[in-house]
């Protein structure tokens, strides 16, 4: 298990900084909300694909003991903890969990823009 040695909320470009000795990932807002290790996220044995999560922002952290960090969106969500273990498997294996997500949405023909998702809800 990999502690970060360094963790830096951007709130203007919306991302988490997680720094590991010389080696840097930025962690969109978005991206960890849609990742988010919650059972409201996760289900039950299903993910449950999060849509609308364009605009989200991350507007606190706090360590969860010596083991995890609570992460809080200003959507309101702030149930799930990201243990040390599952945001370094985030910050290594972004590209590919963020085309997989796209693809879902997609293929659910879902948007990530929040108004968007109104609008088909509607129709």
């Amino acid at each position: 298990m990999l502690i970060p040695t360094s963790i830096k909320l951007h709130k203007a470009s919306r991302t988490l900084e997680l720094q590991y000795g010389a080696d840097s990932y930025l962690l969109p807002a978005e991206f960890l909300r849609v990742h988010s290790p919650s059972a409201e996220v996760q289900g039950h044995g299903k993910p449950i694909l999060q849509t609308g999560k364009l605009n989200v922002a991350l507007i606190g952290i706090e360590p969860a003991g010596n083991y995890a960090l609570k992460l809080t969106f200003d959507d309101g969500h702030d149930s799930g903890l990201f243990t040390w273990d599952y945001l370094q498997q985030l910050a290594l294996r972004q590209d590919e969990l963020w085309r997989d997500y796209l693809a879902e949405l997609a293929a659910a023909g879902k948007s990530r823009d929040p108004a968007e998702s109104v609008v088909r809800l509607m129709l």
